[in-house]
C-alpha cells in the first residue's frame, strides 16, 4: 500500500464515514435549496466531490462549495441555514480525501436502479449521476483537463463512457477510446471503474512523491597504523 504523502492537502479524517441516515438527511438538506438554484443530488455531490479532490490545485471549501446548492455556483438566498448541509459535505470530502491520498478503495455513493427490462442492465443509468458530478467538476476547476491529454484519455474513457456522446463531441481521441471499451458486466464491476478511473486521475493530478533513492555506502574507514 503506498505510503500518504507528507502534505497539507493530506487532511487525516478523524470523523466516522456518513452512514445511511446521514447520506439521507444530506439529501432532505440539499432538497430542501429553494429553486431557481439547482442543487446536486447525494450521488451526483460524490463524483464531484472526487473530481474536484484529483485537481493539481487544492481547491478551497469556499470554492466547491457553492456548486453543490448550485450547479452554477449562484449564491444561497439570505436566510437560507446551509451549515449542517456543509458540515455533512465537508465530512465526506474529508473521508475521500484521506482515501485517495492513500490510494485507497473508497465506496461511491452510487445507488442502484430497478430496470424494467431484465435484459438490459442498470448500471449505466445507476452510476450517471456520480459521473455527470465528476464532470461538473472538471468544468468548475479545468487544472487537470490542461495536462497531458494521453495520461488522461484511459481514465477519462471509464467515466465519460456513461455520458452521452453528443457531449463529447470535440473530444475524438476521447471517443475513440471509448468505442475500445467492453461495456461492465454489472453494477459492481461499473461502481470498481469509478474508482479505478479516480485513483489513475489522482496519480496525474496528485502524484505520489518518490521513494527516495538508496544511500551508496560510502568507503570503510581507513585504520591508523
Amino acid at each position: 500500500m503506498p505510503t500518504p504523502p507528507s502534505s497539507s492537502r493530506h487532511i487525516s479524517n478523524d470523523a466516522p464515514p456518513l452512514g445511511e441516515r446521514e447520506i439521507d438527511e444530506l439529501q432532505t438538506l440539499l432538497d430542501r435549496v429553494p429553486a431557481p438554484l439547482e442543487p446536486l443530488d447525494v450521488s451526483m455531490l460524490d463524483g464531484y466531490l472526487c473530481g474536484v479532490l484529483v485537481q493539481p490545485v487544492r481547491v478551497p471549501a469556499s470554492r466547491w462549495l457553492q456548486h453543490i446548492t448550485d450547479a452554477d455556483g449562484r449564491a444561497l438566498p439570505a436566510g437560507f441555514d446551509a451549515t449542517r448541509l456543509h458540515a455533512l459535505a465537508q465530512r465526506r470530502h474529508a473521508e475521500l480525501n484521506d482515501a485517495i491520498a492513500r490510494r485507497q478503495w473508497f465506496d461511491p455513493w452510487v445507488f442502484e436502479l430497478e430496470s424494467d427490462d431484465e435484459d438490459e442492465p442498470a448500471a449505466p443509468d445507476a452510476v450517471y449521476p456520480w459521473v455527470a458530478g465528476f464532470a461538473l467538476a472538471m468544468e468548475c476547476f479545468p487544472e487537470l483537463m490542461q495536462r497531458d491529454e494521453a495520461v488522461l484519455t484511459e481514465p477519462l474513457a471509464l467515466l465519460y463512457r456513461h455520458l452521452d456522446p453528443d457531449d463529447l463531441e470535440d473530444a475524438e481521441a476521447l471517443l475513440a477510446e471509448i468505442d475500445t471499451l467492453e461495456p461492465p458486466e454489472d453494477l459492481s464491476a461499473a461502481v470498481e471503474e469509478l474508482v479505478r478511473a479516480t485513483l489513475l486521475l489522482a496519480d496525474v493530478g496528485r502524484p505520489l512523491p518518490a521513494a527516495p533513492k538508496p544511500k551508496r555506502p560510502g568507503p570503510p574507514p581507513r585504520r591508523r597504523h
